[in-house]
């Protein structure tokens, strides 16, 4: 099949292009590269206008006139490789705003692909209008929106997620569930907002490229080291202000048994390798499963604190704190587990191989890709 993949987050777009390769199918990515993380991509469109004078200009045009020239910028470069995005048997979006642009943009391009290649589907692994207003109406015991809730970060940097809600952003959301010809979830935390939707095809887990992630089982013959990768923009909405309170309780305890690895907003390439040398890697708090930065962490064989609520031990038969630690947004709560492990060094070395196992058996990208062909061909 000629298979195009529009957009990417985490580099899930990736892992699966490298699968669905290996099955001898031809993939084209389009896409950003998501901001500094600057994943890889075969056609690259280039978010202008977003730093210096460029911006301050770019906030001066849509105030006066309404006009925002990143997203037409953004829809120009689209429309000027048409000519390669034509006759792809497949075309999946990551999003259902897959380039971050206006929503008036967006559908010009969802339609296009939409007119000129077989099949339209979308894929739901990043806040959207059903995930967003399934945590807006408190539906999950906790959820991404909790910082905003509690009044922890102000309105304006909810405005990412909250756009959503908004009337544009919920009939773009109706344009693209009336051109798609199904919806696949990326894992538990969108999978369960989208149970019993007449065009939901069912989850289909994140592809890990075990190939390119090298596993080391852990040993602690001296300090346990903790990673904690900071994203500022996210700071709250991945709970890092429950880790950072935990860490300061767990240092205090034991400083002379830990080392903290402390990063912030590194390229993606930079992160991965720099959390090499860690024991524990702590990734997020408010959610339910994990995301791609655990999975890959898991896959190195890592502990990794991130969501692994009971209903993803349900999901796939596992029993608690034997392949990840489930974050809870309670500092207290997370220091018992850092200091569980930190007196049970043991079990470091065992969640660690258990991680590798799980990774292999539930997210290995050649059987995910499979999966990805057997719901496009339904």
């Amino acid at each position: 099949m000629k298979i195009l993949l529009v957009g990417e987050y985490s580099r899930l777009h990736n892992s699966l292009k490298e699968g669905l390769e290996s099955l001898g199918n031809k993939v084209t990515i389009i896409a950003t590269g998501d901001y500094f993380k600057n994943y890889p991509v075969d056609i690259k469109l280039h978010r202008k206008y977003n730093q210096g004078i460029s911006k301050k200009l770019k906030v001066l045009f849509f105030k006066l006139l309404k006009v925002d020239i990143t997203s037409i910028s953004l829809k120009n470069q689209f429309f000027s490789h048409q000519e390669k995005l034509k006759n792809f048997d497949v075309v999946q979006l990551i999003n259902e705003s897959p380039l971050g642009i206006l929503p008036k943009y967006e559908k010009e391009i969802i339609l296009f692909l939409k007119n000129n290649n077989k099949k339209l589907f979308l894929l739901s692994c990043g806040t959207d209008y059903i995930s967003v207003k399934h945590s807006f109406d408190k539906k999950p015991r906790y959820s991404i929106l909790e910082p905003f809730f509690n009044k922890k970060a102000s309105e304006k940097s909810f405005d990412a997620i909250l756009k959503y809600l908004q009337p544009n952003y919920r009939k773009l959301h109706e344009f693209v569930f009336k051109n798609v010809a199904g919806v696949i979830a990326s894992d538990l935390d969108y999978h369960i907002p989208l149970i019993g939707h007449p065009k939901y095809l069912g989850l289909i887990a994140n592809p890990i490229n075990t190939e390119k992630l090298k596993f080391e089982a852990l040993s602690v013959s001296d300090k346990i080291i903790i990673f904690h990768g900071i994203n500022r923009a996210n700071y709250y909405k991945k709970g890092s202000d429950y880790f950072e309170e935990a860490l300061q309780l767990i240092q205090k305890k034991y400083p002379k048994k830990i080392e903290l690895k402390i990063v912030e907003n590194l390229p993606y390439a930079q992160y991965i390798e720099t959390y090499n040398s860690a024991h524990i890697v702590l990734d997020q708090v408010l959610a339910y499963d994990q995301g791609y930065n655990a999975l890959e962490a898991m896959a190195k064989g890592k502990v990794v604190f991130t969501g692994a609520e009971q209903e993803w031990l349900d999901f796939y038969n596992l029993e608690e704190n034997t392949v990840a630690i489930n974050a809870l947004p309670d500092a207290n709560a997370i220091a018992e587990k850092l200091e569980w492990l930190i007196l049970n060094p043991g079990k470091i070395t065992e969640i660690g191989k258990n991680a590798r196992v799980f990774i292999e058996a539930e997210h290995n990208y050649l059987k995910i890709a499979e999966k990805y062909i057997l719901a496009w061909n339904k």
